[in-house]
């Protein structure tokens, strides 16, 4: 515990569904849903304008749908919300070498250990010029909670929101924790929560009334004790800064439970592929590949395998994850599927690439069991190789897209055969929309454009 509220805790308003609104004029205002859409998908973050109507993220859309069935549901942009958390990311990194990431939009800065803050009035000097500097930068809020631990920082942070600051100073913590749930408490999910009730203690002043020892005897001797120290206002956990990544994943729902072979086939290379291309932007590679697949009765299992070396080249670790599927029965129908990469290191050992093409050209069982359902795919006439085009001309509502006439836009929703495009900009008016058949060859996929310009200054 610190003297002074020198640890800040920033996070940012409505992070995703933010986002659009500044990067699409006419969805500022009006309540947004960002998430998975099919039927299957749940809420990943809804504007303030969305909440009102009771959508909360983890929600299940189809609920969000009915709660809200005007707002604007759109496809998440992870490469974009990416990029302006690099943005945020750098501006913490100005204020302290101790940065600890979170999440995309949160984070915990030490102010003291960068030199800035040492008591109550520089620690807010600090935190109000960073929620400015954030403004200027991406054109989005955050809102910043500061005090003398990491706990309360980011229960400070929780109550100053939306785009604000809220400061508590060190020695008020009792006070402020007493009548508050026990949820409020890191680590007491709803299990923790309801037997806790269950035992009497529905506030933070019931635990620290109990005891530790009462707390160690319904919950354990680690837990419990934690529990108890937080209780009464303390916690000492100090920021750490961003550690390293341990592994690296990508998984896909499917809104269809997925039958065909060669279909789940492709999809797990594809799934390969997508890892691949989040290690190498990490910087990385790995050495164990790792395959997840959730079945029909929703049981999930996983398969690894370990290489000599590490690697992050697409061909080696989608040949492992095509062997790990061989070994999984799908008969039955699968719901999920993943592929992941463990044991990264900083270097890859490049003779992996000659012995994967080694075994390839041998025949290996990577290529052995793809050839066949290739070839009977083929043979029967199926319709597979119809499958890519249609994907590449799916238009996910939100995402960017570019006409030669037009310019650029964004695309509002699409189904037999046609596309809407709203055609605005982050700086301009809200704009005009128009409808094209999906396989316009005038319309193409677009690059996310910022959302402040340069020269743009306050935002």
């Amino acid at each position: 515990m610190r003297a002074a509220p020198t640890i800040l805790h920033l996070d940012m308003d409505a992070f995703f569904a933010a986002a659009e609104q500044a990067a699409k004029p006419s969805l500022r205002g009006k309540p947004v849903v960002v998430g998975g859409l099919g039927p299957r998908g749940v809420v990943a973050t809804a504007s303030y304008e969305a909440r009102r109507f009771g959508v909360h993220s983890a929600m299940p859309m189809g609920q969000a749908r009915r709660l809200a069935p005007n707002a604007a549901y759109l496809v998440p942009r992870f490469a974009f919300y990416r990029s302006i958390s690099e943005q945020v990311m750098e501006l913490l990194g100005r204020l302290s070498p101790l940065v600890e990431p979170l999440s995309l939009d949160e984070a915990f800065v030490d102010l003291e250990a960068g030199g800035i803050a040492d008591d109550s009035a520089s620690a807010r000097a600090a935190g109000e010029r960073l929620r400015g500097d954030i403004l200027a930068t991406t054109g989005l809020t955050g809102s910043v909670g500061l005090a003398g631990s990491k706990m309360i920082a980011k229960i400070a942070s929780e109550e100053a929101k939306p785009d604000g600051l809220v400061l508590i100073e060190p020695g008020t913590e009792r006070e402020l924790l007493g009548p508050r749930s026990v949820r409020i408490l890191p680590g007491v999910g709803p299990a923790t929560g309801e037997h806790l009730r269950r035992a009497g203690m529905t506030t933070v002043s019931d635990l620290a009334e109990a005891g530790e020892d009462e707390l160690v005897r319904l919950l354990g001797r680690a837990h419990g004790a934690s529990l108890y120290r937080m209780a009464r206002g303390y916690d000492d956990r100090p920021v750490v800064a961003e550690r390293d990544a341990k592994s690296v994943s990508v998984e896909d729902t499917f809104d269809v439970d997925l039958h065909d072979r060669v279909r789940i086939r492709s999809e797990v290379e594809r799934l390969a592929e997508r890892c691949v291309g989040r290690l190498r932007t990490s910087g990385h590679s790995g050495r164990t590949i790792v395959l997840k697949v959730r079945r029909y009765d929703f049981s999930t299992l996983t398969r690894s395998e370990t290489l000599r070396g590490p690697t992050d080249d697409p061909g080696v670790v989608r040949e492992a994850a095509g062997r790990l599927l061989d070994a999984v029965d799908t008969t039955g129908g699968v719901r999920l599927l993943g592929v992941g990469v463990t044991g990264l290191a900083d270097y890859t050992q490049e003779d992996l690439f000659a012995q994967a093409e080694a075994e390839s050209s041998a025949g290996g069982a990577a290529g052995a069991a793809v050839a066949p359902a290739e070839a009977s795919g083929a043979a029967s006439g199926a319709p597979e190789p119809d499958a890519p085009v249609t994907v590449e001309r799916h238009w996910a509502p939100g995402h960017d897209v570019r006409h030669a006439v037009y310019g650029a836009g964004w695309v509002q929703g699409s189904g037999v055969g046609r596309v809407t495009v709203r055609f605005e900009e982050p700086w301009s008016e809200p704009g005009r929309v128009r409808t094209f058949a999906v396989d316009d060859p005038e319309l193409v996929p677009g690059e996310a454009l910022p959302l402040v310009r340069d020269g743009d200054g306050d935002g």
